[in-house]
């Protein structure tokens, strides 16, 4: 087996540290569709999925609240979706 001489070695590791550089985290593409959810005027949740908010609504009011409801409240800028058992209203709010 014939060994790397160091000029070959050097290139690689140039190679390989360039593609490492380009690389573009998942993090950082720009997300759409996201929503906040607040308890009276408590945020709960910042920037998650539409379909994360209908749960967590469905959860704190006790009652099945349609993504449909939720993408039309966000859409309008801030609208309530149902009211805990307190008479808290849920709030959902584009992110």
């Amino acid at each position: 087996m014939k060994l790397l001489t160091r000029p070959r070695v050097f290139i690689a590791t140039v190679f390989a540290s360039a593609s490492l550089l380009t690389a573009v985290p998942a993090a950082s593409a720009q997300q759409t569709g996201l929503v906040n959810v607040s308890v009276g005027d408590v945020s709960i949740l910042n920037h998650v999925g539409i379909g994360v908010a209908a749960n967590v609504a469905a959860q704190v009011c006790g009652v099945q609240v349609p993504v449909a409801a939720i993408l039309a409240a966000a859409r309008a800028g801030q609208g309530t979706v149902c009211e805990t058992a307190q008479g808290a209203p849920v709030n959902v709010s584009a992110a």
